[in-house]
């Protein structure tokens, strides 16, 4: 039987799954991924790392701005693909997905039905869970519903942050996805329907949803920095006498230092420390509005923080 596959998708994520289809004998007839973006300072026109890596394949690339144009659907249905594979794409309306024999197949960072949407490791991090996964699914008209074909477990630690989960689930993924492909086209693979009493959900975070008000329990704001980590990045507010500043942070840890005066920031020889409801964060790496990313060592020596205050609405 022929294994014929058109795979989609766009970011870094992606690619370790292309790849390993590739090795596994698969035939990637095309790639689907988005229209080069202007990137940069110099605003010049950037392709995704799935275009990137295709063409050094050789393997045709489509880049629809309409996933309905009717030049797309035809290049499509050309090349008479058995199954489509998706991997950090769009959401793809039904004439696409419903078009392969094999059907339109997607892994999802999450152990579905939790976290269905298009933040997954962010909210499974920011939530503290201790694991998740990633899931092969069949494609449905309602996103993230379809019948559950495999999946694999990973533990989360105290401190992964979501870029510590996104480049393990990468590697895991590629490997379940591979596995999948093959069940397929070996007529192995089973599916099972997704508990929908058991769902939650993961929505696209937003800038708003990124700043720490630090009227929060130590433990929930670690997480929260942490699951944003390193994007789209936890920030607070740093005012002083009409004057504010944007300070994101990447990094912290939950910390043992008693002050009796309950100050929203401590600086000691152990480092930088912001309050929260019931005990201090230590902040370990962050970036200044119009600065770079540092060590809160060096930023320390070049930024007096004390001369600024945060806002804490729990005091």
């Amino acid at each position: 039987m022929s294994k014929k596959v058109i795979f989609m998708g766009t970011p870094d994520f992606a690619v370790a799954s292309l790849k390993s289809l590739i090795e596994t004998g698969i035939d990637v007839l095309a790639v689907v991924t988005a229209p080069d973006r202007p990137a940069g300072r110099g605003q010049k026109l950037k392709a995704s790392a799935v275009k990137e890596f295709a063409l050094t394949q050789n393997i045709p690339v489509l880049q629809p701005e309409k996933l309905k144009s009717p030049d797309f659907i035809a290049a499509l249905k050309a090349y008479q693909a058995d199954l489509f594979v998706v991997v950090a794409f769009r959401m793809l309306p039904e004439m696409v997905w419903d078009m392969p024999k094999l059907g339109t197949i997607n892994l999802h960072g999450s152990l579905l039905p939790r976290y269905r949407g298009a933040a997954p490791i962010n909210w499974a991090v920011i939530n503290g869970d201790t694991q998740t996964g990633v899931t092969t699914f069949f494609i449905e008209k309602e996103i993230d519903t379809g019948k559950i074909i495999d999946f694999s477990k990973i533990d989360i630690a105290p401190n992964d942050t979501a870029g510590d989960i996104h480049d393990r689930l990468m590697v895991v993924g590629a490997k379940l996805l591979s596995k999948t492909v093959g069940q397929i086209f070996d007529g192995t693979a089973t599916a099972i329907d997704q508990p929908a009493a058991e769902a939650t959900h993961a929505p696209k975070i937003f800038k708003p949803d990124c700043l720490i008000k630090w009227d929060n329990t130590v433990k929930a704001t670690h997480n929260k920095i942490r699951g944003l980590s390193p994007y789209p990045t936890a920030y607070t507010i740093l005012y002083k006498e009409g004057q504010q500043k944007n300070l994101k942070i990447f990094e912290s840890k939950p910390a043992k230092i008693i002050n009796s005066n309950k100050e929203s920031i401590v600086v000691n020889e152990e480092g930088l420390f912001f309050l929260c409801t019931d005990g201090y964060l230590k902040i370990e790496n962050l970036q200044l509005e119009g600065k770079t990313r540092m060590k809160t060592s060096d930023f320390l020596k070049g930024f007096d923080i004390l001369q600024w205050h945060l806002a804490n609405p729990h005091q």
